[in-house]
């Protein structure tokens, strides 16, 4: 199993991405960091006071999350995922059978590059797109699927583009990155390419 992790500010194709690459390759599986936030009363309390409580690894069940990743390396047959409902800020539970074995792994969010695993063994694929355009794609998302209006998702989304690039750059500098644009076509074309000579049967060490 080859895991592959894709990184990138809010907003610039992390999840458009992943979907696209779940489309063209076979037996893979996509967690989203972002499905696991955690709706407890402790970080309920604190986004009172914190802003940017949900751009903070503190607000992620990472326990659940580390769960998750293991149940899938050791190809078990039943999975446990999570799913964050936004609007309501709640978390559900949920169980998926497997029926092949997984090839590859994507693990895709804005905490993607800040859980604990070996980025020396993934493939590591950085979304880079402009500050303008995240925004506008951050601002349709969050007033159609959260519910809010453009003065709140401007405050956030400044505040979390801030604390995204400031841990940002020892994750660059520390592993090999694979980087994509969304808006160009030809970059995803050889990135499945890519894909499919990788040797998934080849051993790879993973740490979590």
């Amino acid at each position: 199993m080859k895991t592959i992790i894709i990184a990138g500010p809010s907003g610039s194709g992390k999840t458009f991405l992943a979907n696209y690459l779940i489309k063209h390759i076979n037996n893979t599986i996509i967690v989203n960091t972002d499905s696991y936030y955690r709706d407890d009363f402790f970080v309920k309390f604190l986004s009172l006071f914190m802003n940017d409580i949900y751009d903070r690894i503190i607000s992620i069940k990472k326990r659940e999350l580390s769960n998750t990743i293991k149940s899938i390396y050791n190809n078990e047959k039943e999975l446990k995922f999570y799913n964050y409902d936004f609007r309501r800020k709640k978390s559900t539970q949920l169980i998926r059978k497997m029926q092949n074995e997984t090839k590859f792994l994507i693990i895709e969010g804005i905490f993607s590059h800040r859980i604990d695993l070996n980025y020396k063994t993934s493939l590591n694929i950085f979304c880079r797109e402009s500050k303008k355009i995240c925004y506008q794609r951050r601002l349709k998302r969050d007033q159609l699927e959260r519910g809010r209006n453009k003065k709140e998702v401007s405050r956030k989304f400044n505040k979390s583009w801030e604390l995204y690039l400031k841990d940002l750059n020892s994750y660059i500098i520390k592993n090999d990155i694979y980087e994509v644009n969304c808006l160009d076509k030809n970059s995803y074309k050889k990135l499945v390419n890519k894909l499919k000579k990788i040797d998934i049967h080849k051993k790879t060490k993973v740490n979590i």
